[in-house]
């Protein structure tokens, strides 16, 4: 995406990736496809808006976070592909961990629970199962990224001198950087089994980490931003000071409250992650409420179970309804994330009777994605003491005029949505920009937010307050499915 100094979008290009899920738990990508993709889509954007790489001040780049890849310096080829963040192969390892070390001191160093969602354990497991990479990783011979490092060093050069850096939101999400220090751990470098060669320089969000190459189609465009996705669509929504939130509704359903300068530790199922960096500036913090499986939903229902032909299809079926009919789907797929965090869980519907028809399915599908963000905002409102007066919303299911509606009425605020809903790519730009100097301030930036759309509540909250039973009810039913007879 190319966006003006209005932060208004110039030019947008993209293309979809292949997921793959080669046995129950397992979800991958294929790192040099999600490269060569990138370069495609820089051609087209630029080609779209008539633009050239000299149109362009900075570039910022924004990842699904904890995607972990593994790749051999001298040939740029990866070892394995990269293991997606919500992958649950780790478990037995994660396990073993909790059993030696114990959750809590884990937490305590990286405002994280001990869990496979996070990259060490991904890492952990490709160095345990590829054969030879431990003994490579040792020797210098591989690197460690999550996917901004990745398309750093390939667009910095790769095997010709590629920049092998992350920036703290993403490390913060490793579970091998202490939240204090802003730095790799020795002490979880060790629990895990990671060498500390085969890891990235940790940098700030904004800052000129070098240039891009010529085989990126950005030859000489400094790369001056990175930000994990979530950080970077809190980010475009200008949610820069403590108490500011937002909700991302994508793949999986992120919430985040910035907590400012100061470090919260959730005492009710949230993870404490760093918002941004700015240079030399202080790091600020957040509460972040994850949740695995939302977008993903419409498109299991879709791809796995053919109800849909294409994912915009599921407003109008689940319109074709008056109300659920009953119908609860927990989609539990890879265990529940926040507030919950129960590997152990797994996905079920519930209330079936013969009345349950397409349409009823349709709308549990879009009422599990609020029915989740409602139990995460309320953990965040339960650790800061407070009630938050309205929900920024951004992503693609924003566009769900229905969806945008129940969550208001489940939460009984205004649900807000910007002009420009694509605010993850939005805050990479941002980023990017401010450390080439493009744009001079965080107010500059405030100043460019617009809102788009606004859902008040319409439900008795009586109703309301019902619902949300029924649902916690039916999560509850779903803990303990995975046991050692069914792993």
């Amino acid at each position: 995406m190319v966006f003006d100094r209005q932060g208004l979008v110039v030019a947008t290009a993209q293309r979809e990736h292949a997921q793959h899920t080669p046995q129950p738990g397992w979800v991958e990508h294929d790192p040099i496809e999600i490269w060569d993709n990138v370069r495609n889509v820089v051609g087209q954007a630029l080609s779209a808006a008539s633009l050239t790489d000299r149109n362009l001040a900075a570039v910022g780049i924004t990842n699904q976070r904890e995607t972990t890849v593994v790749w051999d310096r001298e040939t740029g080829e990866p070892v394995y592909p990269a293991i997606v963040w919500q992958d649950t192969r780790s478990q037995a390892l994660v396990d073993g961990v909790a059993a030696s070390v114990g959750e809590a001191a884990i937490r305590s160093a990286t405002g994280l629970p001990l869990a496979t969602y996070f990259s060490a354990t991904k890492l952990a497991w490709i160095l345990q199962n590829v054969e030879g990479a431990r003994e490579r990783a040792s020797a210098g011979q591989l690197l460690f990224g999550t996917i901004d490092t990745w398309l750093v060093w390939n667009l910095t050069g790769g095997v010709r001198g590629g920049i092998h850096v992350t920036d703290v939101t993403n490390a913060s999400r490793t579970l091998l950087m202490d939240l204090e220090t802003l730095d790799w751990s020795d002490s979880l470098l060790e629990v895990f089994g990671v060498p500390r060669a085969m890891l990235p320089r940790i940098r700030a969000s904004s800052e000129v980490y070098g240039v891009a190459s010529s085989r990126s189609q950005l030859d000489g465009v400094p790369i001056a931003g990175i930000l994990g996705d979530q950080q970077a669509a809190t980010f475009g929504q200008a949610a820069f000071d403590a108490g500011d939130t937002k909700a991302t509704y994508g793949t999986g359903n992120f919430l985040l409250v910035s907590t400012g300068e100061r470090m919260v530790r959730s005492a009710h199922g949230l993870i404490t992650t760093v918002g941004y960096q700015l240079g030399s500036g202080p790091a600020h913090y957040a509460l972040e409420g994850s949740v695995a499986v939302t977008g993903s939903l419409v498109q299991w229902i879709r791809d796995n179970l053919g109800l849909i032909g294409s994912a915009e299809e599921v407003e109008a079926l689940a319109a074709s309804v008056p109300d659920n009919g009953g119908v609860f789907i927990v989609p539990a797929f890879s265990g529940l994330f926040a507030p919950y965090w129960r590997p152990d869980a797994r996905g079920a519907v519930f209330g079936l009777t013969h009345y349950a028809g397409r349409g009823h399915l349709a709308r549990a599908v879009l009422e599990a994605t609020a029915f989740q963000t409602v139990d995460v905002l309320r953990a965040a409102e339960a650790d800061l003491g407070a009630p938050l007066g309205s929900l920024r919303v951004d992503g693609g299911m924003t566009a769900n005029a229905l969806l945008m509606q129940f969550q208001a009425d489940l939460l009984g605020i205004d649900v807000v949505r910007p002009q420009v809903p694509e605010t993850t790519s939005l805050g990479a730009a941002y980023v990017a920009g401010l450390a080439v100097g493009y744009w001079s301030s965080l107010d500059e930036l405030r100043v460019n937010w617009r809102e788009g759309a606004r859902w008040a509540p319409a439900l008795d909250r009586d109703e309301a307050a019902g619902l949300m039973n029924t649902w916690h009810k039916a999560v509850t039913r779903t803990f303990d499915w995975v046991d050692d007879d069914s792993r």
